[in-house]
């Protein structure tokens, strides 16, 4: 059937879709009489209601399924007839007035934009590089070693230092009332891992088994006890054991309690150099993919379909309620969140992936079969059975999808790096694991 597609603004189309009653009203028929056979209503037997009483009860709602089955398929058929790429759902309405014999709607959309990428040359995108060096082994070594410490206890008279592990009671009052969480006994932390506010520590630092000693607290404004956040406090502090840490040497025998195929110390700063040299290239890789992106974002000229953003918006609208139910925040799913708040990330969202999809299409970008199975073992290659992985990923499509579109993005990431003006900036092992001294 010819289609009469009319323009009303930038992405925004019309096109009005034609029924036969005739047609309409014969799917009602069949789908009643399919209805009347398995029907059950009081004082009938089963596929004996007469097609009057089956109609009556049920004849409203089998037009509207067909209705809205008949119209679906319709307008599928004219946006496929005219070649048009339709974004998000339309929103269908019936005319006042048809044709005899004819219902007609108007169906009111949104189309895919056209995506122009500008000259990529022209591009300038930051390349990181980063490298594994010695430091950054004894440091995980150092993590490696502190996960396995062992503790024994301390002189009577030994005071609390940094690695110590203490055992303490306290009780915390604001205006002269204790509260909830600020009484505790036998309770144990590490004295200068941050395990406690800083007052807190400072205060048992020094200490010896047997004190006590009272001292203020102020606790954040972004504390995560809302009761007591921004407030102060007066803690008294006892102290009842001291325990000193013993870290495992480096040597054999760790690296054998760590599973290490070459059971040496050469073995086992070779098996972290490893792991950190897979780690570092994700992270380089997703910072660099981060670069290219917004490069690619602003050599990009497309409108954005509007359903698509709202779309977007929903999404991100619903995954926050999510989050805050996740956390314990009572009628999360009634909490009015603006979608102001998320617009503008959601647009980027959009244009970004109308633009990658666009890359992908026009200079065949597709993830390959191998690709996606390099990526796959190369994931599961930090854990103890990679074969389990690897089986777990490619038993469950979803996350192949997932896997799929991240080997697109890094496709993406190549072809473009390969066509820009590249700005290489080589940064420390620390900076970009995001460690501090």
């Amino acid at each position: 059937m010819a289609v009469t597609v009319e323009t009303l603004e930038k992405l925004e189309r019309k096109m009005t879709l034609m029924l036969p009653v005739n047609v309409i009203q014969s799917e009602v028929d069949s789908r009643l009489k399919r209805l009347a056979r398995t029907v059950k209503m009081d004082g009938f037997r089963p596929g004996k209601v007469p097609m009057t009483v089956v109609a009556q009860r049920y004849g409203y709602s089998v037009h509207y399924e067909v209705m809205n089955d008949k119209v679906g398929e319709a307008f599928a058929q004219a946006a496929n007839e005219a070649k048009l790429r339709v974004a998000g759902q339309p929103k269908i309405t019936e005319k006042e007035q048809s044709p005899e014999g004819q219902l007609a709607f108007d169906a009111v959309f949104e189309v895919f934009p056209e995506v122009k990428i500008g000259d990529l040359s022209t591009a300038e995108v930051e390349k990181l590089s980063a490298e594994v060096n010695d430091s950054a082994i004894d440091k995980t070594l150092d993590i490696l070693r502190k996960q396995r410490r062992t503790f024994a206890q301390r002189a009577q008279d030994a005071a609390a230092q940094d690695g110590d592990r203490v055992t303490v009671d306290f009780e915390g009052k604001i205006d002269g009332e204790t509260f909830q969480g600020g009484v505790s006994s036998d309770f144990q932390f590490l004295v200068g891992e941050g395990q406690m506010l800083k007052e807190f520590e400072e205060a048992v630092r020094g200490m010896k088994a047997g004190e006590s000693k009272t001292f203020p607290l102020a606790f954040p404004a972004d504390y995560h006890g809302k009761d007591v956040a921004g407030k102060q406090a007066d803690f008294m502090v006892t102290v009842k054991k001291i325990e000193a840490a013993n870290l495992p040497e480096v040597n054999e025998a760790l690296a054998k309690s760590l599973g290490i195929a070459d059971a040496t110390v050469d073995g086992l700063r070779a098996d972290i150099r490893k792991n950190l040299e897979r780690e570092v290239k994700f992270r380089l890789l997703a910072r660099n993919k981060q670069s290219v992106m917004d490069a690619l974002v602003g050599k990009a000229e497309l409108d954005l379909p509007r359903s698509s953003v709202q779309s977007e918006v929903d999404r991100m609208i619903e995954g926050a309620r999510a989050d805050l139910k996740q956390r314990g925040i009572k009628d999360a799913d009634k909490v009015p969140v603006p979608d102001d708040m998320f617009r503008s990330q959601a647009e980027r969202r959009v244009r970004l992936g109308l633009v990658v999809a666009e890359l992908v299409r026009s200079n065949n970008l597709h993830a390959k079969p191998e690709q996606v199975k390099s990526h796959v073992e190369e994931l599961a290659a930090s854990y103890e059975k990679p074969a389990d992985v690897v089986r777990w990923y490619y038993g469950d499509k979803q996350r192949l999808a997932e896997v799929e579109a991240i080997v697109i993005e890094n496709n993406v990431t190549e072809f473009v790096l390969k066509q820009a003006k590249v700005v290489e900036k080589a940064v420390s092992f620390d900076d970009l694991m995001g460690q501090q001294g």
